[in-house]
């Protein structure tokens, strides 16, 4: 097994560690490790990992800054968005009522504690979302259908055992027939229910609140580009509540003074930040991949714009039998290349997936050209080049070996 120092300093941590240096056109992806960390959060993270502080106290000046960034009246900094989902149901669960938080999550006695949810938003973004609403001992309670939600379903979920409402926000959500979130704020706050939005992926630090949403959790580490970490903000109430959970069941997803600090510088450098250059430099990515795939037959490609609303576009790639390929077959060829190239495969199923531009490095983009066609024009085609898409977990059950 390598370590971390079997090899001298000329080589770099993923070469001393035998991983793969991947090409990343997915997006800001967990299983990729994230994003890649502005530099000045790095500066942060570094400078204080050496430091003692007061905890509370870094915690109270990370409030300030999110306060900033984002309109609302309080926040912090935890270690990703799914603590801060569970966290901010369990705030509105328990209050201040310290016993209350101790007792979470099998001992709700006297407490209101269910959480609606459109059927539409029960996503699974490596977890089920649901999940982070039981573990803080609260009940999901599912509204609508899988293609539509009325007024009426939500507006009936509501009873006097309500905690909160949690609305989603993310690609992986049904993109029709669900409540928008004016409209689901509109009936819950007519019953005195708190709404939280799941943004992580969001772009709009502002929007969501001013909308309407009680609190909403982001994460630190896509868009903004900091380390692994969850930003809550909104009503002070409420986010004071949910912050309290550390002394329950957020103990074990508590944040490093490191992770705090580089959120902290994240979202400094987002108000700096050249995000017409970005989106330049990302459109010329796109363009060149569309190019890349002129006149290759099977092979089409289009430029269409996030789901969410993001200000950014991917590269909608569709596979047809012709290329003697198919997509999922196709993303696996790149993922096998040399580098590999990690697509957004998602939808493989419906035969075509994306090429996300927003993590490159310098000189990845034409690299990622030259892998498209060397791959779609070689004489011979892999040996699962038509493979099929499918579900199968028994890779992640060798885990470790």
């Amino acid at each position: 097994m390598k370590t971390y120092s079997d090899a001298g300093s000329n080589t770099t941590i993923r070469e001393r560690l035998g991983l793969r240096p991947i090409i990343n056109v997915s997006g800001t992806m967990t299983t990729l490790g994230a994003s890649i960390i502005v530099p000045e959060a790095i500066s942060a993270m570094a400078e204080i990992a050496s430091q003692w502080v007061e905890m509370d106290d870094l915690q109270r000046a990370a409030s300030a800054v999110v306060a900033r960034l984002t309109g609302g009246e309080a926040g912090f900094i935890t270690a990703c968005c799914a603590s801060g989902i569970t966290m901010a149901i369990a705030g509105a669960m328990t209050g201040t009522n310290l016993l209350a938080i101790e007792r979470l999550p099998d001992d709700t006695e006297g407490l209101k504690s269910e959480v609606v949810i459109q059927l539409g938003h029960i996503v699974n973004y490596g977890a089920p979302i649901d999940q982070s609403i039981r573990v803080a001992g609260a009940k999901v309670i599912p509204s609508g259908t899988v293609s539509v939600t009325q007024d009426y379903h939500v507006r009936e979920a509501i009873n006097e055992r309500t905690a909160a409402a949690l609305y989603v926000v993310a690609h992986h959500t049904v993109q029709y027939g669900m409540l928008s979130l004016e409209e689901f704020c509109e009936i819950c706050h007519a019953k005195g229910v708190p709404v939280i939005v799941d943004a992580a992926s969001e772009y709009d630090l502002r929007s969501f609140l001013a909308r309407g949403a009680d609190i909403v959790v982001y994460s630190g580490h896509k868009f903004l580009s900091g380390p692994t970490s969850g930003i809550v903000t909104g009503r002070k109430d409420l986010v004071r509540a949910a912050y309290l959970q550390n002394r329950g069941v957020a103990r074990a997803m508590k944040v490093g003074k490191e992770s705090i600090a580089g959120t902290m510088a994240a979202l400094d450098a987002w108000e700096k930040r050249d995000h017409a250059g970005i989106r330049r430099r990302e459109e010329a990515a796109l363009n060149l991949w569309k190019d890349a795939l002129q006149g290759i037959p099977g092979v089409g490609a289009e430029i269409i714009p996030d789901p969410t609303s993001n200000p950014l576009d991917r590269l909608q790639v569709y596979v047809r039998p012709e290329s003697r390929f198919t997509a999922a077959g196709l993303a696996s060829a790149l993922a096998a290349g040399s580098p590999p190239v990690i697509v957004r495969n998602h939808e493989v199923e419906r035969g075509h997936f994306f090429l996300d531009p927003c993590n490159l490095h310098p000189g990845e983009a034409e690299i990622v050209a030259e892998q498209l066609r060397a791959v779609l024009t070689a004489k011979e085609r892999p040996a699962d080049a038509m493979k099929i898409a499918r579900k199968d977990s028994a890779g992640s059950l060798r885990w470790p070996d």
